[in-house]
């Protein structure tokens, strides 16, 4: 019979721990409990409220009825019972609710049901994370409210200490997901360390994040690369890495995540007064705060802002 190799071993450790992993103990950090106690709510925004249009009929009278997918803390996850959805995102979606005056309604989603779903009327928008990009523009209108941001992380002790700009990452291994935006923009970063006389940067692609995780603690990869919220958990959960930098979706560029309504609805104006009147009063900041992610925070939610071009 043939020994497992030591990845294998570390693998299925890694695999196992993650699978035993208690939410209640994420921590001190996070709170996944389904009361939510720290909750923030928000007043009435007038103007929000005069900015819906005349003819829109909410899927529910009196409600706010939303998409969210629940992809994983501390964006939107299951709660500790396993059928509440919390988050930041959720958080997000209450504090617009009360803005608007009305009662919110979570429609727990998967992620690739939200068009179709948005489209046939089944909810009047979508809060989850939804990036804002040309191509998604010809079917939806957005507003605007948090940062798309990716994040460099490395494990507690390593030499990297900045990854700012494509320099600060050539010669280094880097784990990415194929086929993402990030892994688009690091492969114009190795590009032009190239072009530069330096070394090409090194991508890795793993199945899963246990494998991808036990990559970078084993030393088989200097870097991982993901959306940032998403690392910002696995830092706060695992306490073995760090963060030493910070992307934009749209690099160069910022590329900002919106709340996601059906084209024309005429909803979009009105979301983002509300957005605009959280910032005003911090109840924006103070939710973003509470949920570790205070650096995609935006100076002011836009209506249909420039996005991802098409590739």
């Amino acid at each position: 019979m043939i020994a497992l190799s030591a990845f294998r071993i570390l693998l299925i450790a890694a695999v196992a721990s993650a699978l035993s992993f208690d939410a209640t103990g994420a921590a001190e950090d996070f709170d996944l409990s389904p009361e939510q106690p720290g909750r923030l709510h928000a007043a009435k925004n007038d103007a929000a409220i005069a900015a819906i249009p005349k003819d829109f009929k909410f899927v529910t009278s009196g409600k706010f009825t939303i998409a969210v997918s629940p992809g994983g803390p501390p964006l939107a996850t299951y709660a500790t019972d396993a059928k509440t959805v919390v988050g930041a995102d959720p958080d997000y979606a209450y504090a617009i609710a009360d803005s608007l005056g009305l009662t919110l309604e979570i429609v727990p989603v998967a992620w690739i049901d939200w068009p179709l779903g948005l489209v046939s009327g089944k909810y009047d928008a979508v809060i989850s994370n939804v990036g804002v990009t040309e191509q998604r523009k010809e079917k939806f209108d957005f507003s605007t409210y948090r940062q798309g941001l990716h994040g460099f992380f490395v494990k507690s002790d390593s030499p990297v200490t900045s990854i700012k700009e494509p320099k600060d990452a050539a010669g280094l291994r880097i784990i990415v997901g194929a086929g993402t935006n990030q892994e688009r923009i690091l492969v114009k970063w190795s590009e032009e360390d190239v072009a530069a006389g330096l070394k090409p940067i090194e991508l890795q692609y793993y199945d899963d994040e246990a494998a991808s995780l036990l990559a970078l603690r084993s030393g088989r990869a200097d870097v991982i690369v993901q959306p940032h919220a998403q690392l910002v958990f696995i830092a706060a959960r695992d306490k073995n890495i760090k963060r030493v930098g910070t992307l934009s979706a749209g690099w160069p560029d910022r590329s900002d995540v919106a709340i996601t309504t059906r084209k024309g609805s005429g909803l979009a104006d009105a979301l983002t007064v509300a957005t605009n009147g959280l910032i005003k009063d911090g109840t924006y900041a103070k939710i973003l705060d509470h949920w570790h992610l205070s650096e995609e925070a935006l100076p002011a939610s836009e209506t249909n802002p420039p996005g991802l071009p098409k590739y």
